[in-house]
């Protein structure tokens, strides 16, 4: 379990994670527009692999940037620069679901296994309970079993299976939905 310590920079409190496979420690910390092309190349081996997303293709910043939240987009620093992100997707534009979103983690390849997707997602539910997101959800390949346990270990709960729901490659594929609802944010 990576130890987890907050270091002060720059006014602001941004936590760096000791990651003992690490050489390194990993900062997170919110990426900016101009980091796109690294985030998006990290989006693209997620797109490959085959097992994290239906997209075919990585979209351009400002499609990116108009479906996600402009809150929680955040970028795993370690010494080689960016190694992973995560952001948030609303699901719904209903005024009653904005409470709620759509989680996504990706690690780049050659930074797997090593903490960094725990990492991201620990810091994503602090900072989406800190802008007032009461449920994270997600949907993953039922074939991506570290995004199943990353997710189960850290506060999320299988709702259901969507047997079918959407074609990959001309391949129906089955995905899990998860969802983790706050126990500090929305409760009576």
């Amino acid at each position: 379990m990576p130890a987890i310590e907050t270091i002060h920079l720059h006014e602001r409190s941004r936590p760096r994670y000791s990651l003992a496979m690490l050489a390194t420690n990993v900062l997170i910390d919110a990426f900016t527009a101009a980091e796109w092309p690294r985030i998006c190349a990290i989006y693209l081996e997620g797109i490959l692999s085959g097992n994290a997303t239906f997209e075919t293709e990585p979209p351009s910043w400002d499609q990116w940037d108009r479906a996600h939240l402009k809150v929680a987009r955040l970028a795993a620093r370690a010494d080689d620069g960016i190694v992973g992100w995560a952001a948030l997707t609303p699901v719904s534009a209903r005024h009653c679901y904005t409470g709620v979103a759509e989680a996504s983690i990706y690690v780049a390849d050659s930074a797997r296994g090593q903490g960094i997707g725990r990492a991201l997602l620990q810091e994503l539910i602090r900072a989406s309970e800190h802008n007032g997101i009461w449920t994270l959800q997600g949907s993953v390949f039922p074939e991506n079993t570290v995004s199943l346990r990353l997710c189960t270990t850290n506060g999320f709960r299988q709702v259901g299976r969507r047997k079918h729901i959407a074609k990959l490659n001309g391949l129906w594929r089955d995905t899990i939905l998860l969802e983790r609802r706050s126990d500090r944010i929305g409760v009576a």
